[in-house]
């Protein structure tokens, strides 16, 4: 009897703790890996979702798949039949009229299958356009509008930086059922991800790179050009639907919302997704239409990103008829870089992914996942909207009111990149900002918050690290980023003689400060761990120089070095791949902390070159620009033992790593 007591007191106490435990996103939202025959390497370049239930995916390597049962009814597994071969990196698919249309580098080419057996027998080319053979000339596509109209996107060439080395690189182009073509817009870079609206407006994501400080989602009209100069060179072919030239762009390095207002003809960003904080490589956009059989988000936007294996969440509003909005967590954990986001029929959505030379946090090199919504709902920002003096913050279940009115629940801070030629950019004009006033909507479900100095132009960092719901449990999620183009002047100020907030101690206001002002310095602050001139006492000699460079697939070109203990050494790292690179030395066995470290620094990981404070670090180079060199100096080590050197940037420390053995 009491064995019999005593179980019942193990299995209320475990009840109790499931409880009581954190909510992750596991609980709202379920990854579900649909098994890949051994053998077929399913780099995933495109998604198709067939009315019959049939999944099309186009792969890297040139073939589409056709699986049947992808929902895997009843527990039973899909089955995989390959349908067409031979492709040129086919990484857009979509089903239209009754075939799979696939889009490879130089071609858009319907598959048809005229015998009925599942094979395609005849590829026909509707669509051609001009390659010069560079490696970095991918096609997109198709994008199928309410009108039936279709849209198509060519990367640039990179040769050290972008270019557009054939007609209508970088930019969209809308395709009639046809087969007449018209430029749409350009200043694109690599614009691997976009999608329409229901109601046929057109966003596009871009990834960071040479005249793009970050990730970001920006609305596409005709005429419209998104930043990168490299496709104006076309402008003045038959068409094209605008006239400047790339000589006619700014390269000020100011940022892009104050270019924009002496040069009109950029378009800025709808949303931005700050560098490693949100993502480092965004993909895919898909609008959810199901009317809550997702989850609580319908009508907003879903945004792979292909480097750190995740999705992100974005609300967008229309502020004096442009858009602007907020872009937040969603989920992790996938297996692959997400390259393809579908929905599928049941309102799930499929994602299909890869890696292979585009290194993911996801550890796998391809990959296709399901995610399902459980049926629960999470304690969330269900999304923020631009008021005149700050923001309302709305949820998707009622907060603790008492957490809600706490000035301490709140963080806001502001930001911004350059804009100009170079790869990427620090955060710059960081700023905190200060909540003048709270007011809490009765019925819990939202807060507005009045605040301070709001800039135009800026991302906004919105922290509600302290609310909790009802149910006393923390948000799932609980930042995201307000791009703020446009201030909503038709809201009326808060009354801010019923809802202003007590002012914070000087010397706390004066320590958060502290922290944001190391932020608009820039990257690369020199540190006794990186010597950039040889020490006067070394006498102008080294003992040994090691030269390490890069090679595409997030690798170093040597991966192994020997060195004696206590010898001077001259390393030069030479940057030449087409993205942000760093290299650190670190003790034994200590990569993994460090790149972890690395990857969970906050707004200020750019401006320290994406280096951890840590005592496991020993020497390190800058983050280095593409197609670029430096030089450090250092005494080797006097405890042999192998010690790896490392790149810490974000999404590379697992794989691109070498070994300096240091012997006696």
């Amino acid at each position: 009897m009491k064995k019999i007591l005593v179980l019942f007191l193990i299995l209320g106490n475990l009840g109790a703790f499931a409880q009581n435990r954190p909510l992750v996103e596991e609980d709202f939202y379920r990854i579900v890996t649909l098994p890949i025959p051994e053998g077929v390497k399913l780099e995933v370049g495109g998604l198709a979702v067939m009315p019959d239930g049939r999944l099309g995916v186009s792969t890297r390597r040139g073939d589409v798949w056709v699986v049947s049962n992808p929902y895997m009814k009843n527990g039973t597994p899909p089955t995989y039949k390959r349908f067409a071969s031979g492709l040129h990196e086919s990484l857009g698919l979509a089903y239209i009229k009754g075939n799979l249309w696939a889009t490879q580098r130089g071609e858009v080419t319907i598959l048809k299958d005229n015998n009925g057996d599942e094979v395609a027998d005849e590829y026909e080319a509707f669509q051609k356009f001009p390659l010069s053979g560079n490696y970095h000339e991918y096609s997109y596509g198709p994008v199928v509008l309410p009108d039936n109209d279709m849209i198509y996107t060519l990367n640039l060439g990179w040769q050290g930086r972008g270019v557009s080395l054939v007609k209508w690189r970088g930019w969209m182009l809308k395709v009639s059922p046809d087969g007449k073509m018209t430029p749409w817009a350009t200043g694109l870079r690599s614009p691997a991800g976009f999608g329409a609206l229901r109601n046929g407006d057109i966003f596009y994501t871009e990834n960071q790179g040479d005249w793009v400080g970050s990730g970001r989602m920006t609305h596409l009209e005709k005429g419209d050009f998104a930043g990168n100069p490299m496709g104006l060179r076309w402008t003045s072919e038959e068409g094209s639907p605008l006239s400047i030239k790339p000589s006619d762009v700014p390269d000020t390095g100011e940022p892009l919302y104050e270019v924009a207002k002496r040069f009109p003809s950029i378009k800025v960003p709808a949303v931005w997704f700050p560098h490693t904080l949100m993502g480092i490589s965004t993909a895919d956009v898909i609008e959810d239409t199901f009317g809550g059989k997702f989850g609580p988000f319908e009508g907003q936007l879903f945004v792979g990103d292909q480097g750190h294996s995740k999705i992100m969440r974005v609300y967008l509003e229309k502020v004096n008829g442009k858009y602007q909005g907020i872009c937040f967590p969603f989920r992790e954990g996938f297996q692959s870089g997400i390259l393809r986001m579908r929905w599928g029929l049941d309102a799930s959505m499929f994602v299909g992914m890869t890696s292979r030379g585009w290194s993911s946090t996801g550890k796998d090199e391809f990959g296709l996942q399901r995610l399902e919504w459980t049926g629960k709902t999470p304690f969330e920002m269900k999304s923020v909207k631009s008021m005149s003096d700050g923001f309302l913050i709305e949820f998707t279940q009622p907060v603790n009111k008492e957490t809600a009115k706490a000035l301490e629940s709140y963080k806001i801070n502001s930001f911004t990149y350059k804009y100009h030629h170079n790869y990427g950019s620090p955060i710059i004009n960081a700023k905190n900002l200060k909540i003048k006033g709270i007011q809490i909507a009765e019925d819990g479900m939202s807060v507005r918050l009045a605040i301070d100095s709001l800039r135009l132009g800026y991302i906004h960092e919105i922290r509600l690290e302290g609310l909790k719901n009802t149910d006393d449990r923390p948000l799932l999620h609980a930042f995201g980023y307000y791009t703020l183009n446009n201030i909503n002047t038709s809201a009326a100020p808060l009354d801010l003689t019923k809802y202003a907030v007590v002012e914070k101690k000087a010397e706390a206001m004066a320590h958060e400060g502290h922290n944001m002002s190391g932020m608009s310095k820039g990257a690369n602050v020199v540190s006794a761990k990186r010597v950039n001139e040889m020490p006067a006492d070394w006498g102008g000699k080294v003992d040994q120089t090691l030269s390490v460079g890069t090679k595409p697939g997030l690798k170093f070109d040597v991966t192994k070095f020997q060195v004696k203990a206590g010898s001077k050494i001259r390393l030069i790292f030479n940057n030449n791949d087409d993205m942000l690179h760093n290299l650190v030395i670190v003790k034994p066995k200590t990569v993994a902390k460090v790149g972890e470290a690395a990857f969970k620094m906050d707004l200020d990981g750019e401006a320290k070159a994406y280096v951890p404070e840590l005592d496991e670090v020993l020497f390190h180079t800058g983050l280095m620009q593409p197609e670029s060199q430096e030089t450090i100096y250092f005494v080797a080590p006097s405890t042999p033992g192998d010690y790896t050197f490392v790149c810490t940037y974000p999404g590379h420390y697992t794989l691109m790593q070498g070994i300096i053995k240091v012997v006696k």
